[in-house]
């Protein structure tokens, strides 16, 4: 199997959860900061025209295949990835490595108060020091990063939509002083409560994708990424 596979120019590492996890415990025992990212079909799409987002994405530190269908396609092409890796499992395998071994985490992003319950929920869960948290209502960067700077964190997870998260953690990365920053989406609406996730059932057919459509029926214009993915996929890519 091949390391990295690659998704129409969009670098994704293949890893299984265990092997992502390994890798998060070498980037904490480093000196640098590290970026990990989550590519799925919609970020692919993007990046097709989104040139400045493909570069970021392909310099990122650990790039996880969050999302089904990557997996199938790329089994269908004859260069399987081992599984998905979805965001959210990421971020709670993260934190409960964080609460064991004492690494402290910055919540960033969702809807005002959104950000403080997830950090409630997860440090009685995890047992983890979260140390400071920030809506994604902000346009001052400045004041975001100094509170960020003082808190001493060691992880920021970071959930401001696909494009923005990634370019602010990319642009600001070094200067927070931080081993690790994430982007997690829309986790936190989903660990405070905001939002349901599919029942285990669902992930397990690998339809999860179905049941937020149903859910949340706004997304319909985002699922229309699918389809143009897998026709980048199958009939676009270079051969």
């Amino acid at each position: 199997m091949n390391a990295v596979v690659d998704f129409c120019g969009v670098k994704v590492d293949n890893v299984d959860q265990a092997e992502a996890i390994a890798k998060v415990r070498q980037f904490l025992a480093s000196s640098q900061p590290h970026l990990i990212f989550t590519p799925n079909p919609e970020m692919i799409v993007a990046a097709q025209e989104d040139h400045e987002l493909r570069n970021i994405l392909n310099d990122a530190s650990l790039r996880v295949p969050d999302g089904i269908s990557m997996i199938v396609v790329s089994k269908l092409l004859g260069d399987p990835l081992k599984e998905r890796v979805s965001g959210i499992d990421l971020m709670l395998k993260i934190t409960e490595l964080s609460g064991k071994e004492g690494y402290k985490l910055f919540l960033l992003g969702s809807a005002p108060g959104v950000a403080q319950k997830a950090a409630q929920i997860l440090s009685q869960r995890y047992s983890v020091k979260i140390v400071g948290t920030n809506d994604g209502y902000f346009g001052d960067d400045l004041g975001v990063i100094n509170k960020i700077k003082a808190s001493g964190a060691d992880i920021i997870f970071v959930g401001l939509g696909a494009g923005r998260q990634e370019r602010w953690l990319n642009r600001h990365l070094n200067e927070l002083g931080l081993k690790v920053g994430m982007t997690i989406g829309g986790s936190l609406d989903v660990i405070s409560g905001n939002k349901k996730r599919a029942p285990r059932w669902i992930q397990a057919l690998y339809i999860e994708w179905l049941y937020r459509l149903f859910t949340e029926p706004n997304r319909w214009k985002r699922q229309l990424a699918l389809p143009q993915f897998l026709w980048l996929m199958f009939f676009k890519r270079p051969k």
